[in-house]
């Protein structure tokens, strides 16, 4: 009853929290300027930090952003030090970390670090009931690289499956086997499914997949739609759309994403389960991406811990919405706990910690696995700041969602979020918009009453 009353509490915290999200601070770098900073300039020692999107906020496709590069080398000083901890938080996830930190230092002319970049994929190290699992991959670059680094010991791609079972892939008839009775190498059943981004074939991983997914994992089955629910699938990298060099966006993992969920229902009649949607705008991402922070922090020499998190991103539906998801559940965790605190009169956690990470709780989809990154509420930072950039995704002719859910397909703008996400305009609403990177660095030192220079 205690553990029920908690989360029904936590629950309205959270709720309350989010619907007031939009009116806590600034919409905008003009409305800046009349915003007290006063209640930081006398905190002292710095300690905040800074996660960028990457994508639609320092490139786009290979090509830096105008301001970008010099943007980030103000971070650095003279001894190519960071000034604060910053961390690459991008939903790319078709490479290594030490090839995107490497791309990331030659374009920008700095060195980062693989321990300050975070892909989509990254939060998966602590997935570690799936490590022993046999996983089929889906995606492309090294997968098998990726997913052994993060942990996963026995991987099968989906060339491999292929290989096994020459007569699932018949849509390319120039892939078609020769023979038109080539023999089945098999394979032991596949027990969980594991998607990191878009592959170069749609049509063969849609086509594997499903054959998984109706089969168990294993192909020499036949189709059983009532097999359900099926094996898990876990999926990194929701985003619909991204920014490259294109001047209009580009499909991501989320639009295969939608291809899948939208086949899967066709055939079976069922809706496709995730165990796990990893990669912003997920909560469990942000919690990896804040673990980060601290690491950097303490690499600079901190010893005063990290409080304000400024989250720098081009996407509403991906940047915003994650960032203001995850400001939600710091605001809720610590105001549930201050109120537990105060009803056991000051005596201690006692079954509160227990319960502290169910309280805020939203969807299991939306929160990734909660239960990785159980942390004390004190360990936390206090907020996590949402800031838009107009050089990627979103640009400001664009027209604001509506505040009505029921309303938010129209013909000027349609929900780009995850079909397992629900839809809350306070959530897609940053906490301030600019214009570029450089200038969202300079609105993040003011706040701070900290100088850049």
């Amino acid at each position: 009853m205690q553990r029920a009353k908690i989360f029904k509490y936590g629950w309205q915290l959270l709720k309350s929290n989010c619907e007031g999200a939009a009116k806590q601070v600034p919409t905008s770098a003009s409305s800046l300027r009349n915003h007290s900073v006063s209640h930081l300039s006398s905190q002292g020692p710095k300690s905040f930090g800074l996660l960028f999107d990457i994508d639609g906020v320092l490139l786009r496709g290979k090509t830096v952003i105008p301001g970008a590069k010099q943007c980030i080398r103000n971070l650095v000083d003279h001894n190519g030090k960071y000034k604060v901890p910053v961390v690459f938080v991008t939903n790319a996830g078709n490479c290594m970390r030490q090839t995107k930190a490497e791309q990331l230092s030659h374009v920008l002319d700095v060195e980062v670090c693989p321990e300050q970049v975070m892909l989509s994929h990254s939060p998966l190290r602590m997935f570690t009931q799936f490590h022993k699992m046999r996983v089929l991959v889906s995606g492309q670059g090294p997968v098998v690289e990726v997913a052994q680094n993060l942990g996963l010991q026995d991987v099968v791609t989906i060339d491999m499956l292929r290989d096994a079972y020459p007569l699932l892939d018949v849509i390319d008839h120039n892939r078609r086997p020769k023979d038109p009775s080539p023999p089945s190498k098999g394979l032991r059943p596949i027990d969980a499914i594991i998607l990191f981004g878009e592959p170069i074939r749609w049509e063969t991983n849609l086509q594997l997949i499903v054959d998984l997914l109706l089969t168990n994992g294993n192909p020499d089955n036949v189709w059983n739609s009532n097999q359900y629910p099926h094996i898990p699938v876990l999926a990194c990298n929701m985003d619909l759309l991204w920014m490259a060099e294109a001047k209009n966006p580009r499909f991501g993992h989320g639009m295969f994403l939608v291809c899948l969920e939208n086949l899967y229902k066709k055939v079976t009649g069922y809706e496709l389960k995730y165990q796990a949607l990893i990669g912003k705008p997920s909560v469990v991402t942000y919690h990896y991406a804040e673990l980060l922070i601290r690491q950097q922090a303490e690499r600079l020499g901190w010893t005063t811990p990290v409080k304000r998190l400024y989250a720098i991103g081009d996407n509403p539906m991906a940047d915003i919405y994650g960032a203001n998801l995850y400001n939600c559940y710091l605001q809720a965790a610590r105001r549930t706990s201050t109120q537990m605190q105060a009803t056991s009169g000051g005596g201690g956690s006692g079954p509160f910690e227990e319960t502290l990470y169910e309280a805020p709780k939203m969807t299991s989809t939306e929160q990734g696995d909660m239960s990785l990154a159980h942390r004390p509420v004190e360990e936390l930072p206090e907020r996590c700041s949402s800031i838009l950039v107009c050089t990627g995704v979103y640009s400001r002719g664009q027209q604001e969602l509506p505040s009505d859910p029921t309303h938010t397909v129209t013909e000027q703008r349609i929900f780009h979020g995850h079909r397992d996400f629900r839809f809350d305009p306070t959530l897609t609403q940053p906490s301030f918009i600019v214009q570029d990177v450089k200038e969202a660095v300079e609105l993040v030192f003011q706040q701070e009453a900290c100088p850049l220079d």
